[in-house]
């Protein structure tokens, strides 16, 4: 998979190069590839913003450097890639949104900076390929850095050779739509507290049943919008 990323602040990016990430980048599964948006400005000041139409505060990020970063990027890629930009006006990012995204050759994400990118960016950017505006919640940050961060790696990690044991990646919160059980390890006694006899007894299918149960207590304490109508008393 290839993914490259337009941001303002190319810095934010340094961190794939560490961990799970890090290796699928060093060993050829992951082609990441990190733009400075002001390598596509002709000033001298590198401008990337001005005013917004119609009043207001805040200033919005200008749309020649865009059209121009995403024109080259488009030039090199073999299909219409998938441009994701990162917005607190997008569709909420899941764990189904990165099984979708994972399954693209190419994915191009715009960080956007301010009140935001000219809207034409967008128009633009669908006749070059496929857009998805996606918030990772309802809160607003500073810039789209955190946010692609973020969604690079729920869905780096889900391309095939990334994550070393693909089973552990099935049992996971979110992946059939609840949320994980918890999980222990050695000692079997820690500070007066006890791991839960049943995963010390051998019996799979009981640890299997206490699992099931464990999920559906701690979606339904913590995240009852989770739990299908039936199992919210609807």
């Amino acid at each position: 998979m290839r993914i490259d990323v337009v941001s303002i602040f190319p810095a934010f990016f340094d961190a794939l190069e560490v961990s799970l990430l890090g290796r699928a980048r060093g060993s050829g599964i992951l082609d990441i590839r990190v733009h400075d948006l002001r390598e596509w400005t002709h000033d001298r000041h590198r401008t990337v913003d001005d005013t917004p139409y119609g009043g207001g505060a805040g200033m919005v990020m200008k749309p020649e450097p865009w059209g121009e970063a995403l024109d080259a990027i488009a030039a090199e890629a073999a299909r219409p890639p998938v441009f994701v930009f990162p917005s607190p006006a997008g569709e909420v990012f899941r764990q189904s949104t990165a099984r979708e995204l994972a399954l693209e050759p190419h994915l191009v994400f715009g960080c956007g900076r301010y009140e935001g990118i000219d809207e034409r960016v967008f128009e633009y950017a669908a006749e070059r390929g496929t857009v998805r505006l996606v918030s990772l919640g309802d809160y607003v940050l500073n810039g789209g850095e955190v946010a692609a961060m973020a969604m690079i790696e729920a869905i780096g990690r889900l391309v095939p050779g990334v994550v070393g044991n693909p089973e552990s990646l099935v049992e996971e919160s979110h992946e059939d739509g609840l949320l994980e059980y918890p999980s222990y390890t050695k000692p079997s006694e820690w500070r007066g507290r006890a791991v839960p006899p049943v995963l010390l007894s051998g019996n799979h299918g009981a640890v299997a049943q206490w699992r099931r149960a464990q999920q559906l207590e701690r979606t339904r304490s913590r995240r009852p919008d989770l739990l299908p109508p039936a199992e919210r008393g609807e």
